[in-house]
């Protein structure tokens, strides 16, 4: 694995205030979508498994979960250097993150109140879960003498407007893949505490827990319109999908090598391990999935953030744009290339196996 660059010093906006991370394809972004396609789904055929799912969220079995205790008031000094830098980011990240969700399940919630109101309700539920870990998050920081601005991100940030069959798909992934994500963390950390050099660890079985109901609404969601499982088109915009988030997630993991590594983690076989969960966890929603037991699929995985790697020192080097653009070319086809390779792999038929997957 190529060794990721260092993760650099925080921009302030002002004092105790950091500077968001500038927009790219790999940060979290804010989307917005068409409230009124949503609010007309009909969702009458899976309407059974929806009441139950929004059941389960209206129960909140988290609201006294997200509490700063005693361990967390005390100074974070000692936490120096790289190991430092590449915290404040993943909480930035993962606050950022937390906040998109907010934003787009908070105002879902207030355009279907009245034309749908068992989404209003579900999506009401999910913002109140996303803002929680949001502030909690952004309550971390602090305790790096940092923290966002929420109301800035939400003025100065760039939304995307996603058509709602995409915003199904990559919510319903983004819920999966963040419970593997936090779970394969908090069952490292059980199994060695001496990496558990900050409180918040001992929050992520519960917030996985989140996660995980919100990725069953969306599931649920999903299956109540055939038109996003039951034909051709639907399959190809699932593969589509899955290896996008994949690419993503593999090119994140391995940019923040030295946040895992500092809490005793190997960032290829975690990426490799949340990967192949979420793929395997996908066929309960999802036509197909990906065959992540091809011999060439990590590896094309990995090769995306190498050529990322590449872009990101070219960007960096001392030089004029013109020439930038032209030694971005190879390192930019690269990418397109692996990712229409892993595309063009043999997808699994997940409806033939459903019933087995657990």
């Amino acid at each position: 694995m190529v060794k990721s660059l260092e993760t650099p010093e925080p921009q302030l906006l002002k004092p105790g205030i950091k500077a968001p991370v500038q927009e790219t394809l790999l940060t979290p972004r804010f989307y917005t979508t068409d409230f009124d396609a949503v609010a007309n789904l009909d969702i009458s055929s899976n309407e059974t498994e929806l009441q139950a799912v929004v059941e389960e969220l209206r129960a909140d079995y988290n609201r006294h979960h997200f509490v700063r205790d005693e361990e967390f008031k005390q100074c974070w000094d000692h936490v120096e250097g790289e190991k430092r830098r590449a915290f404040i980011d993943f909480l930035e990240r993962s606050c950022t993150s937390e906040f998109s969700g907010f934003l787009l399940f908070k105002e879902l919630s207030r355009r279907l109140k009245e034309k749908n109101p068992l989404l209003a309700d579900a999506f009401n539920y999910m913002a109140r879960d996303e803002a929680r870990h949001a502030g909690f998050l952004n309550k971390s920081m602090a305790d790096f003498n940092l923290s966002l601005d929420l109301s800035y991100l939400t003025k100065h940030r760039t939304y995307t407007f996603f058509p709602p069959e995409w915003v199904i798909y990559t919510v319903y992934l983004s819920e999966k893949i963040g419970y593997w994500r936090y779970i394969l963390v908090h069952r490292h950390m059980q199994e060695n505490p001496e990496y558990q050099f900050y409180p918040l660890f001992r929050k992520f079985e519960s917030w996985c827990q989140d996660e995980n109901r919100h990725g069953d609404f969306f599931k649920a969601l999903l299956r109540s319109q055939p038109r996003l499982w039951n034909n051709w088109r639907a399959r190809l915009w699932v593969r589509f999908f899955l290896l996008t988030v994949f690419v993503t997630h593999t090119v994140t993991v391995f940019e923040r090598a030295t946040f895992y590594e500092a809490i005793g983690i190997h960032p290829r076989k975690y990426n490799n391990k949340v990967i192949q969960e979420t793929n395997n966890t996908s066929a309960r929603a999802f036509p197909l999935i990906l065959d992540t037991n091809h011999p060439a699929f990590f590896w094309r995985l990995e090769q995306c953030f190498v050529n990322t790697q590449k872009l990101a020192e070219i960007k960096q080097s001392q030089t004029s744009q013109f020439i930038k653009f032209w030694k971005k070319i190879p390192a930019m086809s690269a990418i397109v290339w692996h990712m229409l390779r892993l595309y063009l792999i043999k997808p699994i038929d997940a409806e033939s196996i459903r019933e087995t997957v657990h």
